[in-house]
């Protein structure tokens, strides 16, 4: 009995160590110690590709000389890596440093999560259909209202109204992304929303309501499932539900202006991403084994290292957590609101220059 009582406690011992793999997480490095690792030798025998990189650097070069003149010396490195090698066993010998994050669970696993640029629908005066009011930022003489405040109406009267929505969840979809495209059907014209302001109020997940009511299971949480929940319940249950998040965007029109982020340089498809400009001043290089996801959001069993670069925030970005950004679109959205998935990240610097040792915090005349 005292044998098998030892051989099911071995057991419980075993399959209590096992670690979780379903999400892309991988276990290929010592535990790390700190949120930024010197590493002297990256490896990874990932699939590459580095394409978009090139085109990503060269609109941070074009449309910021101050960050040209801080990173282009090390993006022209990574170039030439490129060009003649790829191989990350290599990068050490073109001045390249690198520091891996040690992720959130000190085990290098890094959380990637997935944003887009929506495309909805509004039309310039209100009707039956369509009479829900994208804002303009107010002026606030104490505080801005909440959530629910302005869906009763406290901004009503004031001529802050750029459009207005078939419903509540798409312009919410928006405000989560920071900005996006929007489409007037009435006179055939598409049309840039940026990200102009907020009210200042806490931020609330919705998901994160959703899965403690019971309505939405954990593992089945992504923003296809929120869109589709909030497509199938009656105005006043979505109303409810959306005031749950006090916070609120408002936004400001730019005729045909390219996607852009914090940076203020424009954003190309799955080779920027939004991070902690504690750790990554705008414009820092990372190298990421990028985990890749089938249709369904499941993990493909497979990643895929990139050169990203980090040009974006965001207020739930923090730390060993990363937002990439997927284009716009439906299609970009659906991809983006399956991405919860962990993946290996490199921050890069360049030895005997201002972004040596990036292993070290940023010094401030870097932020």
């Amino acid at each position: 009995m005292k044998k098998r009582l030892l051989s099911l406690a071995y057991l419980a011992l075993l399959f209590g160590c096992a670690q979780p793999t379903d999400r892309a997480q991988q276990y290929l490095d010592e535990p790390f110690a700190k949120t930024l690792n010197k590493v002297d030798v990256v490896n990874s025998n990932k699939p590459r590709d580095f394409t978009e990189f090139t085109k990503q650097s060269e609109q941070v070069v074009v449309n910021s000389p101050s960050m040209a003149k801080t990173f282009g010396p090390l993006y022209q490195k990574l170039n030439e890596w490129v060009i003649e090698s790829g191989d990350t066993t290599q990068l050490s010998q073109f001045g390249i440093q690198s520091a891996q994050l040690g992720g959130g669970d000190g085990k290098g696993n890094v959380l990637f999560t997935g944003y887009f640029s929506p495309v909805i629908e509004l039309r310039h005066t209100p009707d039956q259909t369509f009479k829900y009011p994208v804002h303009s930022m107010p002026v606030c003489e104490v505080e801005c209202p909440t959530r629910a405040q302005i869906y009763d109406g406290a901004l009503d009267g004031q001529g802050l109204e750029l459009g207005y929505a078939e419903n509540r969840i798409d312009p919410f979809i928006m405000e989560v992304q920071g900005s996006g495209f929007v489409h007037f059907g009435d006179d055939d014209t598409l049309e840039y929303f940026a990200y102009a302001g907020k009210n200042n109020k806490a931020y609330v997940s919705i998901g994160k309501v959703l899965i403690e009511r019971g309505l939405v299971e954990r593992d089945k949480m992504s923003l296809k499932a929120i869109n589709e929940w909030a497509h199938s319940n009656d105005e006043a249950t979505v109303k409810e539900l959306l005031e749950q998040n006090p916070s609120y965007v408002f936004f400001q029109p730019r005729a045909a202006a390219p996607v852009t982020g914090t940076a203020g340089i424009p954003l190309l498809p799955m080779a920027s991403v939004a991070g902690d400009r504690t750790l990554f001043p705008m414009g820092t290089p990372i190298l990421a084994e990028v985990p890749l996801l089938n249709a369904d959001g499941t993990w493909s069993g497979a990643h895929q290292l990139r050169l990203l670069i980090v040009l974006d925030t965001g207020g739930a970005v923090k730390q060993n957590h990363l937002d990439l950004y997927h284009g716009m679109g439906p299609r970009a959205g659906t991809e983006a609101g399956h991405y919860k998935h962990f993946g290996r990240v490199w921050k890069l610097g360049l030895e005997d220059s201002p972004l040596q040792a990036p292993w070290a915090l940023p010094p401030e005349k870097l932020e």
